[in-house]
Order: structure tokens, then sequence, then C-alpha cells
């Protein structure tokens, strides 16, 4: 017999595998038994595959033919509260729960014993003769007491080469040691002094302290102006947490934003924390997905895919700009982190923080009905204040067709540069251009394995397709007419718009940000720290450059095309046109020197634009509340997004016709069908693209029945189908 907790060598254990089948397996229990939860490495076929012990086995075969698992690995087991957000996450979702156990142990090397690395501490005896760089390393040692040091960190605290410290430990006066590279991280003192806080920020914080001590579930909006202190508030949180010896977590929407983030976390708390995304090395995410299971990181920074490390004692989640497309993923698993958040942390009795200037409709609706708690901050922190808005009619601008920068609004950045002061340029356009064309025969360029028209990127000297990541060189000649120097780039994107500005400022520093033009995320966030501490006069960005960052010389903000965004029948458009505007007009004027936005639009009378130069964001989120419920739509109703997609498109449509026929367990709970139609981006990499519709009212039980629908067809061959609940994007 065995306990519920534990499983005797031998006894069955159904466990789930990281592999893409669609039940749990039968095993027995290795030599010396294993706990519920625990993680395993069984066979499966002549492979050693990753499992997790979720419970006792079926019995359903003879128990001779059932292989042993071979053994436990070392690492904590999966706790209850992780199994039961990864089941519900998989059921909210559609997903298989093999591909949650995917997201939840996405660390290389797990069942690797650990591995080793030198490290270097103060060793017994004196060197044979002193010098400047010798008494560096020995007074940074002597500094430090106890600690020990890589090499490199030693030797950049020391201000050193390496081969001073290798010389040293020949002497013995530094010794080197093996040690795990699996370490606990530095603990963190939430006893430190933190910032002093505005009457504002002191009551949120206050209160957000409260509820993370309380142990209750919550979640707390909160809003506050670009610049009104919503970091210092919540880490105040962070630290209430710390104090009662809970872990936290923070959600950022880009990796870029860390690194101005992490030198204000070990301000406050005197030691780095955890950083848990894309850019950290393999080495590193094994080590925080062990300290996470061990209690052993107390914050972890990080992407989306953090909400899944194994957490000891979660007390605390802040989604900061919780209005963030990038939380949702698109590919693999879809869901969304901002939801999935609120989901963790209902089950393990944490806080969620959802923070921004300008909220999701979604979680403005939650606080308005009071599922939310709403805390708003409505002035810029110290001597900052909001910008002022203008707008440029570009109707009455008359600018050739080969420019984008007004008169108005070049005046006003050179004003900018003379004053010794920064200047922001935003499109939302990355590339150079949008359209390849042939001034012959009207070709545009597109992309061979997509509906989708290749973009420009000069500094690659390629064009490239945004959908599935192809490039082709740029031809000489047109792919359709063969006429030869009839080519010619149409629009503006991020590197055209640098180039007419370096013409029309030749004497300013320019530097251009966009997620594509650089080889690392490294190299990404040091260039933003350049320009934060003065090295541009002129910074040209994307999208990038809405999120969070902090250039206090930076007075003037231009919106090179205003209008981007309101173009498309995409229901969030209006929202994230908002958004993203008073986003990237709150990059200026955020320190002592007020700062100004100008907006260049060919529709000044537009509701949207109206909203955002008023300022009037609850009228702007009223208006569009309204008319989402009159329509039923998110976050008033439910829609669920269907993409079948295949090589033959008269296939796909014949399965997508058959699920819009058969659609009586959508129709029994009041939903409604649309499609089946050719996705707005009809072919993705060589797969046609078809998509359906299904919009519910916002109590229905929407799984179950999406469910019960798509099972009654066979999908067949090379035909996917994936269901996408609460689609963030149409495409």
């Amino acid at each position: 017999m065995h306990s519920p907790e534990f499983f005797d060598e031998g006894t069955l254990i159904g466990v789930l595998t990281t592999q893409p089948l669609d039940r749990m397996l039968d095993y027995k229990a290795p030599e010396g038994g294993c706990h519920l939860g625990a993680f395993v490495e069984v066979p499966l076929g002549p492979r050693k595959v990753l499992g997790v012990v979720w419970g006792a086995g079926q019995g359903n075969w003879d128990i001779k033919k059932v292989r042993s698992a071979y053994r436990v690995l070392d690492a904590a087991p999966m706790r209850l509260e992780m199994r039961d957000f990864l089941r519900r996450s998989a059921d909210y979702t559609l997903t298989p729960m093999t591909a949650m156990l995917r997201l939840a142990t996405r660390a290389p090397g797990l069942g690797d014993p650990p591995s080793m690395r030198k490290i270097y501490r103060r060793g017994p005896n004196e060197p044979d003769r002193m010098t400047d760089a010798r008494r560096r390393v020995i007074d940074t040692l002597a500094q430090y007491g106890d600690l020990s040091f890589t090499l490199k960190e030693l030797a950049d605290m020391a201000g050193v080469t390496s081969s001073v410290i290798k010389g040293l430990v020949k002497q013995l006066v530094v010794a080197e040691e093996d040690s795990p590279r699996d370490v606990a991280f530095a603990r963190l003192d939430p006893s430190r002094p933190s910032k002093e806080l505005t009457q504002d920020q002191a009551s949120a914080s206050a209160y957000l302290a409260q509820e993370v001590t309380s142990e209750r579930y919550g979640t707390t909006l909160l809003r506050g102006v670009t610049g009104s202190g919503k970091t210092e508030v919540y880490l105040e949180a962070v630290a209430a947490a710390l104090r009662a010896g809970r872990q936290a977590l923070v959600l950022l929407p880009e990796i870029a934003l860390t690194a101005e983030f992490l030198k204000r976390v070990e301000e406050r708390f005197g030691a780095r924390p955890a950083e848990w995304h894309s850019g950290a090395t393999m080495t590193e995410r094994r080590r925080i997905w062990r300290m996470v299971g061990q209690g052993q990181a107390q914050l972890v920074i990080g992407a989306r895919s953090a909400l899944f490390l194994p957490y000891q004692n979660l007390g605390l989640i802040v989604v900061d700009e919780e209005h963030d497309t990038s939380y949702k993923q698109e590919e693999g698993v879809l869901y969304n982190a901002r939801d999935m958040a609120v989901l963790r942390a209902s089950i393990c009795g944490a806080h969620v923080v959802l923070a921004s200037a300008t909220p999701s409709l979604e979680s403005w609706a939650n606080a308005e009905n009071g599922k939310y708690k709403r805390l708003d901050l409505t002035s810029r922190f110290g001597p900052a204040v909001m910008p002022t808005m203008k707008t440029i009619d570009m109707r009455v601008e008359k600018l050739p067709s080969d420019r984008w920068v007004s008169d108005v609004l070049r005046v006003e950045v050179q004003k900018r540069i003379d004053q010794g002061e920064q200047a922001m340029l935003f499109i939302n356009r990355r590339g150079y251009a949008p359209i390849t064309l042939c001034r012959a025969c009207g070709h545009q360029v597109g992309c061979d394995d997509c509906d989708a028209r290749m973009v420009e990127h000069r500094f690659l000297k390629r064009l490239v397709c945004h959908q599935c990541g192809e490039t082709k060189p740029m031809p000489e000649k047109c792919p359709s007419c063969d006429a030869e120097g009839r080519m010619a780039p149409v629009g503006p994107g991020v590197e055209r718009l640098g180039e007419e500005a370096a013409k029309l400022f030749p004497d300013a520093r320019i530097a251009t940000l966009s997620s594509d033009m650089y080889g690392s995320a490294r190299a990404l966030k040091a260039e933003i720290e350049a320009i934060a501490d003065g090295a541009a006069d002129i910074v040209i960005g994307t999208q990038l450059v809405a999120k969070g960052h902090n250039f206090p010389n930076l007075t003037l903000v231009g919106v090179i095309d205003a209008d981007l965004g309101l173009q498309g029948s995409d229901l969030r458009a209006a929202e994230r046109t908002f958004q993203l505007m008073r986003q990237v007009a709150g990059r200026a004027g955020r320190a002592e020197k007020p700062g100004t936005a100008m907006l260049q639009t060919y529709q000044p009378e537009h509701p949207v634009i109206r909203s955002i130069l008023a300022g009037d964001e609850e009228g702007f989120w009223r208006a569009e509340a309204s008319e989402r419920e009159q329509a039923g739509v998110p976050p008033y109703g439910r829609m669920a997004g269907i993409i079948l997609s295949g090589p033959d498109v008269a296939q796909v449509f014949e399965i997508a016709d058959e699920l819009a026929r058969r659609d009586q367990p959508l129709r029994q709970i009041g939903a409604q069908v649309f499609g089946p139609a050719p996705a707005p981006i009809a072919r993705v990499r060589g797969r046609h693209r078809v998509r359906l519709l299904v919009k519910a009212g916002k109590g229905v039980a929407l799984q179950n029945a999406l469910s019960r629908w798509a099972a009654q067809v066979q999908i067949r061959g090379d035909i996917r189908l994936v269901i996408d609940i609460d689609p963030q994007s149409f495409y």
C-alpha cells in the first residue's frame, strides 16, 4: 500500500510526460519509491524522457509488461497548486496537458548532475610583492568578507585583468575552488530605505502591503499616468512579500526594459534578483528553475513564461504595462499571461498588481464592476509634469511624396537639439519601407510562402517577410516584368525615417531603436542605456520605445503617423491606438524639463485623436465600453478564433465548411459562428489559413461546447486546427 503522497517501489504510477501524447502513461515506481509530483526519468520506446508523477496508475495493463521509471530527478517535487494551475490553464486554453508541462519545464538539463565552476576567495598567504592591482584584489576580497566570486566578477569589481588574479592564485593569496553552478541567489533586504514617496504613492503602497501580508487572493489595478512612480509603489509590495517570507514575480513586456529596472531593484534591495527571459543563458535558466523550486530565489523578473516556474511560496505577481499585447503568446500554447497571472494567484493565495498608465479595457471593466480594486496615481513624480499634447494637421502640410517629417515638427526638433535636449520620432513600422513596387508594371514584391508583402530592411540589404521570417536579396529587376532599375520603396519604415532625419539634421547624433536591428537583447539594452545617458540627440523608434523607458533629457515626441493603428477591422484598434499614443507621448518630459508630444494626423477630428489630446481617459474608456457592450464583444461577451491551416486550400475549406455546418453544440449555448473565410493573411509558410470566429455570451461554458464541436470533425492529413480563446489579433 502507499500513502496518497508516496508510492513504494514497484507500485503503479501515472506519469505525465512532456511528449505529445494525449494521456498519462503507467510505470512502476523506481527504486526507493517516489513522491506524488516527483520529476522522473522514464522509458518511452528507446528513449528516456522527462515526466511528473501525476497520481496512481490506471492498471489497465498486464503488470508484468509495465516498465519501471528509471529514477527520480534531484528537483523539488511539483506542488499540488502547480499541478492544479497547469490543469486549469489547459482546460481554459484547450491545450493538451503535455504541452502545458513543457511550458513548466523549460530549463535544459534538469536531469543532469550539478555542473561545477571555479570560484575565488581570500587565501592564506601574502603576495611576494605588492602592486596597485594586487592591492585592489585583496581589498575587494576583504571588503566582502566570506563571499566568493567568479573570475569575471572579481576582475570587474577590482578593476584588474584575470591574469592578476591567476598570479595571486599561484601564490595562494587567492584561493581557487570548485563550486556548483546552481547556487542560491543573494538575499534581498526589504528593510533597506525606499525612495521618498508622495502621499498618493504612500497610501497605494500601504494598501498593497496590507493585501500581500493578508495571504488572501486579490487583484489590484494600479493605474498611474506615465512617470507617476508606479514602479516605486509596487516595489514596496515586493518588499512586503519578502518580509513575509514569500516569493514575488514581476512580469515585464519587453526584455529591453530589464536593464534599467534591475538597477532600481538592486538599489532598493541591495542585490540582483533572478532574471528569466530569452536572453538568459541555458545554465542560468536551469539555476533559476532549481532555486525558485527550493525557495532560494526570492524575486524573479521575467517575461510571460516566468509564470510557469515552480514557485515554492508565491505571494505577489506584478504585471507591469498589463495592457501590452506581448503578454499574449500567439504560437504553441495560446495564453494571455495577464489572465494566467490572476488564475495562478487565485490558486496560491497571492496578490496580483496590474500596473499601467493605459489599462486594457478588460482590466478597466473588472475594476468598474468591483472584481478588481483600483488605485490611481494622478500626478508625475517629483518636478515632472505631463507633456503638452498637440496635433499637426497633415492635410495642410505640403510635403513632397518622399518626406514624412512635417515642417512644423522639423522646426520643433531643431529647437530641442539647439537647447541640448533630446527628441524622439516614432513610427510603428519596422524596416525601411513596407512595400517594394515596380514602377513599370505595379508589381509588389511578396513572400513566396505567405500572402504578405516583403519589407525592405536596408541595413540587412534584404527583403524580409514579417510573418514567417523568410528573406531574399533586393531584386535588381522586377520579378514580374523583368524591368531593370524600376524597383522603388513605398512608404516609410523606421530605417527610412532615420535616413530622412540624417538629411534634415546633419549634425545630430541619431539612434534608431527597433527590435530587429540588434543582434542580441543585451546589445539592445546597452543602446537604451547609452541613449538615457545622452548618447543621442534624436531617437527614432518603433513600438519598442513606448514601453517604460526613462530618457531624462527627452522633451519632444513626434508621432509620424498617428492614424496607422486606426485602419483595419480589429475590434481593439481604437483601444490600441489610444494606448500606444499615450504611452509614446509619456516618454516626453519625465524629469525637470516640461515635454511636448506632437501627433501628425490626417484625421485630427477622429474621436480617438480627440480623446488623446484632451487627456480624457475615463471618457474614452466609457465610450469604448459602451460600444463593445452593445456589440456583445469582449470584455462584455466571449470570443474564440478557430484557425485551420494546410498545404491544400480546398481541403482546408472543406473541413472548415463541415465545422460551420455542424454548429449544434455551439447553438445550444447561444453562440454564433462566423465564417469560414480566408484569414487576413491567407497563407503563412506555405500553409493556407482559414478562420472561423465564435461569439458567445459572457457567462457561457464556451470551452466545453468548443471541444464537443471540434471533436465532430476528423482532422486528416497535414491539416492543423488551432483554437484561440480570447483572441488578441485576427490576422
